[in-house]
């Protein structure tokens, strides 16, 4: 079993920035692939961000490529999602998630994720 914990999330102001973390426990997450998601009350939930068990190959969502930066240290068991230039817009719950599996799903869908976090708030003003 692995456990997942976000921290970092609060209040910005637009133009901000402000760097989430994801901390693994249980099981090392150095051989799982990582994502971010986000998701406000009664909708979806919107992939942000993935990252190679290795960091090198990385996904973005449109909405956020050139402002956000999802990173990894291995020895510390963390994900991180650096998020810059903040718009009102990524006012949202933030969970990490992890893809210890190999699979056919896309790597976009949540159904591809077998662990997440609680999730941290991540409020925009304007």
């Amino acid at each position: 079993q692995v456990q997942l914990v976000e921290s970092g999330g609060g209040l910005a102001q637009a133009g901000g920035a402000l760097r989430l973390s994801c901390a693994a426990s249980g099981r090392t997450s150095s051989s799982f692939s990582m994502g971010w998601f986000r998701q406000r009350p009664g909708d979806e939930r919107e992939f942000v961000a993935r990252i190679s068990t290795d960091g090198v190959i990385r996904y973005y969502a449109d909405p956020v490529k050139g402002r956000f930066t999802i990173s990894r240290d291995n020895d510390k068991n963390t994900v991180y999602l650096q998020m810059n230039s903040l718009k009102p817009e990524d006012t949202d719950v933030y969970s990490c998630a992890a893809d210890p599996y190999r699979s056919s799903t896309s790597i976009y869908s949540e159904s591809r994720y077998s662990y997440w976090g609680q999730g941290t708030q991540v409020t925009v003003s304007s």
